[in-house]
């Protein structure tokens, strides 16, 4: 019995160690390099928000046509929720503002985030920027 308890116990061990291996960590505090393509479902059809670029800890966007204008810092903390350091198109414009940003890096897709918009009226809108 205490063998197949041990056994039990090991293939836990082994199931947590690989499941925390194939999730990418935060600790870096910064998402990967690239362009991350933003977009919201609405009315049965997906919209492009722009394009938000990142190099480092800096952000460019979100760019729907031309080119952004200027960068700005962002910080991502240990359990990747994001904070803009500066403005982020329609997001933060026209009485919208920020409620919440998270970051998925799962191994298994594109590394993306949520940026969670409040509206003027209280409503909010949900979109995701995937790296492309």
């Amino acid at each position: 019995m205490a063998s197949g308890i041990s056994r039990i116990s090991t293939g836990l061990l082994f199931l947590a160690a690989a499941t925390g291996a194939a999730r990418a960590d935060f600790s870096e505090g910064k998402m990967p390099d690239g362009i991350y393509h933003c977009e919201v479902y609405l009315l049965g059809m997906f919209l492009n928000l722009g394009d938000i670029t990142i190099k480092g800890n800096v952000y460019t966007g979100p760019v729907t046509f031309g080119t952004a204008q200027q960068g700005y810092n962002y910080q991502m903390d240990a359990n990747g929720v994001i904070s803009w350091l500066g403005p982020l198109g329609g997001y933060t414009a026209g009485g919208n503002s920020l409620s919440l940003t998270q970051a998925t890096l799962d191994g298994q897709g594109p590394p993306s985030f949520d940026i969670i918009m409040r509206q003027p009226d209280g409503a909010f809108t949900a979109s995701t920027c995937t790296k492309g």
